[in-house]
This record gives C-alpha cells, sequence and structure tokens, in this order.
C-alpha cells in the first residue's frame, strides 16, 4: 500500500518543523556538535521541553499525558527530529518506558497499574530495563527459566536475564517469569513489574568491544514483586509479550530512514576529506548505501501505511530487520575502508549514539565514532532476532515455503522463533 501525505499532514509537519527551530535556536548545529559535558544538561532541558509540548509521549492518549497524535503524526514527529539532530528520547530508559511498557499497560494493563506507573514513567521518576532475555533464552524468549513462586500477595523471584539496554540506570524492571514450571513453552509465563533497588537484586555492567557499558545483566536472589503488577494475569505473560512487540514497531521507521540518510552524508563528507571520493570503486559503495537507504525508507512507508490501515505487525517485518542489520554491517566496514590506517586508532570524539547512526553535528572525520560504530553494528545481525530466525520467518511465514525441521523432542518446538524480534 501506497502512503501519501494529506494537505493537513504536510501542515503539520511544517508546524513542527517551526517548533523546534524555535526551541533549538538559530545557531542550533545538532546534537553532535555539543561538547560532552554539555549534553547531559541539554538532555535534562530538553526532555522538559518535549513534555511540555507533548512530543515526549506522542502517540499517548491525551488522558496519560501524551500527544494523543495519529500514528502518521508521530511518525512525522519522529522524522523531524533526526532531521533536527535533536533527541527523541532523551533520557537513556525513555525508549523502554514510552515506546513498549506504557503502551503495553494501556492495553492490559489494571487500572491501579496505571495510575501508578505511567504518571512516573513520563516524569522520569520511574525508569525501566526490560527483562525478557536469558542466557539460555534469548531468540528462543519462551524457554525463559528465571522462576517466580507465589507467596501469599508476592512473588519470590531466582534466577537472571542479560542483556538489558540502559539496564544499569533503570530503578524498575518490566519482563517475563515462569510462574509454572510444568506448563509447555509460553503456557506457564507471566509478565511482571518488579523494583531494582531492592534487595535480591544484582546489577552488573557489560563491557562490550567497543570498550562501554551500555548492557547489563541482572541476578535475582529471592526478590520480590507484588501480585498487584501481574500484567495481563498470571500465565498470559507470552500473550502480553507478544503485543509489546507490536507496539515496538511504531512509527520510528521513516525516521529511522531519514537518520541512515544523514549517516551517508556524513560518509560521503568523510571520503571527501580523505580523499576517497577520488577512488571509483568506493565511490560505488557509497552509491549503494545511499540506494540502501532509499529501500529502508520504503520499507518504512510500508510499514507505516500498514499501521495506519489497522494492520497488525506481520511477519514482513523480518525483512526490514534483516536487511537494516545487514545495512549497517555494510556501511560502517565502508566507514572503516575510506579511514584506511586511521582506523586501527581512535582518534577524534566519540560516538554519541550507541546502537544507530550518529545525530547531526558530530564531526564526520573522526575516527573514534565510526570506529565505535562499527563494533556496534557487529551484533546486529543477532540481536532482535538473529539473522537466520529472521530469514526462516521470511521463507515460511512470507514467501510459504516448507517449515525447517524441528526437533521433536524439544518441549518448546511449536514456539521456536515465535517471538524473534525482542
Amino acid at each position: 500500500m501506497d502512503l501519501h501525505y494529506s494537505d493537513a499532514e504536510q501542515g503539520y509537519r511544517i508546524r513542527i518543523r517551526d517548533l523546534l527551530h524555535r526551541l533549538l535556536g538559530p545557531n542550533w548545529r545538532g546534537f553532535g556538535a555539543l561538547a560532552e559535558e554539555e549534553r547531559q544538561r541539554f538532555r535534562t532541558s530538553w526532555r522538559v521541553a518535549l513534555l511540555e509540548h507533548g512530543l515526549l509521549a506522542p502517540g499517548w492518549p491525551a488522558e496519560y499525558g501524551g500527544g494523543g497524535l495519529s500514528l502518521i503524526e508521530q511518525s512525522i514527529v519522529a522524522e523531524e527530529l533526526a532531521e533536527a539532530g535533536a533527541p527523541q528520547f532523551p533520557a537513556p530508559n525513555d525508549a523502554n518506558g514510552i515506546v513498549l511498557l506504557g503502551p503495553t499497560l494501556m492495553h492490559y494493563g489494571s487500572a491501579e497499574q496505571k495510575e501508578r506507573f505511567l504518571p512516573r514513567t513520563l516524569s522520569g521518576d520511574i525508569k525501566w530495563a526490560q527483562g525478557y532475555s536469558e542466557p539460555e533464552a534469548g531468540s528462543d524468549l519462551f524457554n525463559v527459566r528465571t522462576r517466580a513462586v507465589r507467596q501469599g500477595d508476592s512473588w519470590v523471584i531466582n534466577g537472571q536475564k542479560i542483556w538489558q539496554t540502559a539496564g544499569l540506570t533503570a530503578n524498575w524492571l518490566f519482563g517475563l517469569f515462569r510462574t509454572d514450571p510444568e506448563a509447555p513453552g509460553g503456557k506457564g509465563i507471566s509478565f511482571m513489574l518488579l523494583a531494582m533497588d531492592q534487595p535480591g537484586v544484582t546489577v552488573r555492567g557489560i563491557r562490550n568491544m567497543a570498550g562501554e557499558t551500555e548492557f547489563a545483566e541482572v541476578f535475582f536472589t529471592d526478590a520480590i514483586a507484588s501480585h498487584a503488577h501481574v500484567v495481563g494475569g498470571v500465565g498470559k505473560g507470552a500473550s502480553v509479550a507478544l503485543g509489546l512487540l507490536g507496539f515496538e514497531r511504531g512509527a520510528g521507521g521513516v525516521a529511522a530512514a531519514a537518520a541512515a540518510r544523514i549517516e551517508v552524508e556524513r560518509l560521503a563528507e568523510l571520503a571527501r576529506a580523505t580523499g576517497g571520493a577520488k577512488d571509483p570503486a568506493l565511490r560505488a559503495r557509497i552509491a549503494r548505501c545511499r540506494a540502501d537507504v532509499h529501500v529502508l525508507h520504503c520499507l518504512a512507508l510500508r510499514s507505516l501505511a500498514a499501521g495506519v490501515s489497522g494492520d497488525p505487525p506481520g511477519p514482513e517485518s523480518s525483512i526490514t530487520k534483516m536487511f537494516t542489520s545487514q545495512y549497517r554491517q555494510r556501511v560502517t566496514e565502508l566507514a572503516m575502508d575510506i579511514l584506511g590506517p586511521r582506523a586501527l586508532a581512535f582518534d577524534g570524539p566519540s560516538a554519541v549514539a550507541a546502537l544507530g547512526p550518529q545525530p547531526r553535528g558530530l564531526d564526520p572525520s573522526s575516527a573514534t565514532a565510526w570506529i565505535q560504530d562499527a563494533l556496534h553494528a557487529r551484533p546486529g545481525t543477532v540481536y532482535g532476532g538473529s539473522l537466520q530466525i529472521q530469514r526462516n520467518t521470511i521463507a515460511e511465514r512470507v514467501l510459504g515455503l516448507p517449515r525447517e525441521p524441528r526437533p521433536a523432542t524439544s518441549r518448546n518446538a511449536s514456539t521456536r522463533g515465535s517471538i524473534r524480534a525482542v
């Protein structure tokens, strides 16, 4: 389905663009241009500004403190923020709370859960981490083993979660826990909320090959979650988790394509600065990146159009996931080749964004930022559903090819790959 912006939607885009210009000021060059000590001050003030104008959670209904915007209007806001080089989610845990948990609570949560958690998520008092993956339950998520045992009005939790994005800055966690060890696969799982700043919860940072500790692992030793904080009902965690995935695939695709286009512009500037633009082979690879970004934009428009039509997220999303992760590796490998010997040493300002293209303003000739981007791109074909799972999904559910044989003895054989994009 094609997406065409109406005159009203184009007018809304102009109003958002003008608003951002007023808020950021005439001398704004992009978040990447700020000195490191300026960034945190800007994040704090920018979060307040977005909240005041209903743009921090533009898709939330107004009754919960959001902007009440349509899906297309949300996409426009995200795209214009990317074009302006301003953070859409200023705080490290904002995306977890605003994009993932907030809509999930609105759909599955009780009145008490909504009243307690939604306002405090927007205010920033509660900072969320996602507790899904475990050492033996990544893409096969319904194999989670972290146990929750009912004791009166509480659940006692023991086990481990891993790969928490922004886990070191979170004070609450939403996650999946096995409440019925006898039930197969997803049937014995519940979705719970629990405080991380309590005895029995230990958080450890995971240092990645870029030298950063963006991820964390969490250990539970008799940690406590209130029964009132089970979302969607005991044993219904699989349904809630799958519903959350639909919110994760929201209105950010067009903005992501815009950010990728800005990155290619930086790449071209790097090539001109290093003399790589004179190399026909490098120019051809840059041209391919430009074409790939156009594909990303088209895929995003198709997904947005489907969402506007009310279609649920389908297996076609695996095409976008696979293409995006492979593209990130191609574009950052090209940057390494353009840098040449400079790719052997960190030189210049560090990257600002951890898992995606850098915002406007960052020095395009910074070897440090490009090296960090290349290192961050390597696991892209694993996290969020491995490349192999995406290919299986495309083959079986999009192209209608025969299913890959599953081991008959696996207790979770019927659920493998069913929750791939986590």
